[in-house]
This record gives C-alpha cells, sequence and structure tokens, in this order.
C-alpha cells in the first residue's frame, strides 16, 4: 500500500509524466507478470525513487501553500520548504511507513532509511527548489495554491527534481543500498512459464533462515516453492518497494549473508558502506544542492 500511495501522489503531482512512469516501471502488463515486468535494475530504481519523490513533494507542496502568506524572503522560503521535505520524506514516507518492517521500532526505521533518503532527498531537492525559485520570479501568479499556476509549477517542479534524483538512487538499487521493486506475497500469481521471483535478492538470515516479517522465517529448501519465498524487510539503509514484501528466490538456495542482519525482526539483508564513504556521499549530495541554489541565485536573487 505505501508503494500504490507512492505512485498515486507522484501521479497528482507530476501528472501525465508520472503516469507514463507508472506505465512503463511499474503497472504489471497482464496476470502474474509483474515480477518480471519490474526486473530491470532501471526499473527497480524509479520504483525505489517514488518513496522519496512522494514523501518530499509532499512535504514542500504544503510548505510553498503555506510560505506565500508569511511574507518571507525567498531564501528562507527556500529553508522551509526544504526542512518540510527532509521532515514528510524521512519521518513519514519512510520511517513511520516502513515500520512495521523494523517490528515497530521507530528510531530503528529513522536509523536504517537515514542514508539512502538523505543523498535521494537532497537531489529531489536540487531539482525541485530551484525550478520553483525561477518560475516564482517569472511567474508572480503562481504563488497562490488555489490558482491552477501553483499546481503547475509544483508539477515541473517535481518532475524536474525526479530526474535528477533518478542516477543516485540506481546507484543505491545497483549497490544494494536501498530496495528496488518487490511483489506481495500472492497479490501476483505466478505465469504459465514464467515461474514467479521477485528480482530482490533473498538474503540469509543469521540461523539458516531467509528473512521474514517479524522473525517468520521459512528454511531455505522452501524458498520459491509456488513462488511463496519469505516476506521481505529492510536492513541497511534503504526502503522496500511493493509495501516491503517480496517473494523468494525461485533458485531455492540461500544466498550468502551480508552486512547487518544481525538484530531481531529486521529481515532481509543489504549492503552497507563505511561511515566515512558514507558521509562522504552525503556530503556530495549537499554539494550539488548548494551548487544548484549558487547557479540559480545568478538568474534570480536569493535574499534571505
Amino acid at each position: 500500500w505505501v508503494q500504490r500511495a507512492a505512485w498515486i501522489l507522484v501521479t497528482f503531482y507530476a501528472g501525465p509524466v508520472g503516469l507514463v512512469l507508472y506505465l512503463l516501471t511499474c503497472r504489471r502488463p497482464f496476470p502474474g507478470g509483474h515480477d518480471r515486468f519490474t526486473a530491470a535494475t532501471w526499473k527497480q530504481a524509479v520504483n525505489s525513487e517514488m518513496h522519496c519523490v512522494a514523501g518530499d513533494a509532499t512535504g514542500i507542496v504544503v510548505a510553498a501553500a503555506i510560505v506565500p502568506a508569511l511574507g518571507l524572503a525567498n531564501g528562507w522560503d527556500s529553508v522551509i520548504e526544504y526542512l518540510a521535505g527532509f521532515v514528510s520524506g524521512l519521518f513519514i514516507f519512510q520511517a513511520l511507513m516502513m515500520l512495521p518492517m523494523y517490528g515497530g521500532r521507530y528510531l530503528t526505521a529513522v536509523r536504517k532509511t537515514f542514508f539512502a533518503e538523505t543523498v535521494s532527498m537532497n537531489l529531489v531537492m536540487a531539482g525541485m527548489i530551484p525550478t520553483m525559485v525561477v518560475l516564482a520570479h517569472v511567474w508572480p501568479q503562481s504563488d497562490d495554491p488555489l490558482a491552477p499556476a501553483f499546481w503547475f509549477r509544483m508539477s515541473l517542479a517535481t518532475i524536474a527534481g525526479g530526474f535528477l534524483a533518478y542516477p543516485i538512487n540506481y546507484w543505491l538499487v545497483a549497490k544494494h543500498l536501498k530496495h528496488g521493486c518487490m511483489t506481495l506475497p500472492g497479490a501476483d500469481g505466478p505465469a504459465p512459464g514464467l515461474g514467479h521471483a521477485s528480482p530482490e535478492p533473498a538474503m540469509a538470515m543469521p540461523g539458516g533462515g531467509m528473512g521474514g516479517m517479524g522473525g517468520d522465517a521459512m528454511p531455505a529448501g522452501h524458498a520459491g516453492h509456488g513462488g511463496h519465498g519469505a516476506h521481505a524487510m529492510h536492513e541497511g539503509h534503504g526502503h522496500a518497494g511493493h509495501g516491503g514484501h517480496g517473494h523468494g528466490n525461485g533458485g531455492g538456495g540461500q544466498a550468502p549473508p551480508m552486512n547487518g542482519g544481525s538484530e531481531p525482526g529486521e529481515g532481509m539483508a543489504m549492503a552497507g558502506l563505511p561511515l566515512a564513504i558514507a558521509a562522504l556521499v552525503v556530503a556530495a549530495t549537499f554539494a550539488i544542492l548548494v551548487a544548484a541554489l549558487w547557479v540559480t541565485a545568478h538568474f534570480v536573487p536569493i535574499t534571505f
């Protein structure tokens, strides 16, 4: 339901562009074809990014509808919109909506999703905020949330943010630092001749079982029977695709353990980064955001 909500919001904000992306990367072409249809890494990355775009855009839209009434300079408007996007993206659309995957431990959910959400969000903001600042300058009536111009401006900003943040999401998913698109067990029966194995890798858990909801692990020999492996959950930095559930790998064997997975109820293991490298990546995304604002300021003054 989280993935569905994300796509609904993105389609609402981005209009036809969001709808086309949904049809190209998520909507199954026929019953039982979802796993095969979403297997490509670029589709996995798009689906993964939708959580971030939906959460950040929601926070920014709410803030952008309020800040004109405060009469602040556009620099302060941008700061408030950034903070609103961060709070909505991390603390609601990531940690809160993914709470069941961490055994109801909210602080653990925040900690595990912080890295991927922050680096993705910074690039979404690097596309959205400059677009909003420039359009608000040349199109003053787009500040009114009751006017169609406001929603068109927010739509263009969401599209810009989504495209700018795609490369980092592709990298995160390809490196298994963030979950891609998965299929709920029982939600899409296997199509004849195709089998049913989610492209999301099923990671081995301590004790010999596969990661499962609340520790409900299945032996490796059962993974892939009828297409129903263990329920996938978070580990490391990232968020799950379709509600955070996945089918077992059709091969029936265990994948080697990856970093993490030692805390009870944390399910699927994901790769990790050394703290220094993670900090460097976060700093690089902040630098890109600042650079985007610096370039914008050459065309539209950003004042405080």
